[in-house]
């Protein structure tokens, strides 16, 4: 398996790398109404610096947050990754302190123990070189080194389990986002994207250990998530790294789960039909 921490050279951290009907006037009415509907659009416009207080350094610093509400939710791909209108606000969900060298996702930032601080201390911080000078909008490249320094913070202040899992999910969504909007006129675009699938599916191979320890180890809600949906986001993990009789005992227990709603149960089936068409 390739190194999952390939471009945290850059942060100085190296040596820790081992998704005719109509008339005239109504034929203006639809074109009137799609052009409202597809108003001009600038990622800019969306972004904000946000201030932290970093836990392990004690110092201040802006990071780019996308506006609350301001992007529409379109879909979610069958791992959960949403999908949003215009523009992907998950590259701008690891957070770095650009002082220490200290990130995580937004949901565990805050979240720090003394000895947790020390060891990012030890680790990270004496060989952090710093962050390069941030663009007003994140590129893909940015988000995913982001990301990975998010997941090796994990690694080095002994997180738990589920945090590292959900890390390497996320990174696995960012490296998809950029396959997805990777221009089909880029230097060598099939390698690129062939490149890109095989980071995306270590990272998800990563996430599908560790949420099916966290399963065994650890107690719900676990990432925001409850028993059902983490236990149909592993089958689908599992199915997805080609694991289909896995997959397919978890699938089992979210469609005989009696506190499991339709919604739930609806994506259940669906992703059991994907396993079966893969067998």
């Amino acid at each position: 398996m390739a190194n999952l921490f390939s471009g945290l050279d850059q942060f100085g951290l190296g040596n820790l790398s081992d998704i005719n009907v109509y008339d005239e006037k109504e034929k203006e009415d639809v074109k009137k109404a799609a052009s409202e509907d597809k108003p001009s659009f600038c990622e800019e416009d969306i972004i904000f610096d946000k201030t932290y207080s970093c836990p392990v350094c004690d110092k201040e610093f802006k990071s780019k947050m996308v506006k609350s509400g301001k992007i529409k939710l379109l879909s979610l791909d069958m791992d959960l990754r949403p999908r949003y209108q215009f523009a992907d606000p998950l590259k701008y969900d690891a957070i770095v302190c650009p002082h220490c060298g200290f990130a995580a996702l937004s949901r565990f930032f805050t979240y720090v123990t003394a000895m947790q601080a020390e060891l990012i201390r030890k680790s990270i911080s004496a060989s952090f070189r710093g962050l390069k000078p941030a663009s007003e909008v994140f590129s893909y490249d940015d988000a995913i080194a982001r990301h990975k320094l998010a997941l090796i913070n994990a690694i080095v202040k002994k997180s738990k389990i589920s945090e590292r899992a959900y890390t390497c999910l996320k990174t696995a969504w960012v490296i998809r986002g950029k396959a997805e909007n990777l221009p089909s006129d880029s230097p060598d675009y099939k390698n690129q994207i062939k490149e890109l699938e095989r980071e995306e599916i270590d990272f998800i191979a990563k996430a599908y250990d560790g949420f099916e320890e966290a399963f065994i180890k650890e107690t719900f809600p676990m990432c925001g998530m409850d028993e059902n949906t983490i236990t149909l986001l592993v089958a689908e993990l599992a199915r997805k790294i080609g694991k289909f009789d896995e997959a397919g005992r978890w699938i089992s227990k979210v469609l005989i789960a009696r506190d499991a709603n339709e919604r739930i149960k609806a994506k259940a089936r669906e992703i059991k039909e994907l396993i079966k068409a893969n067998k």
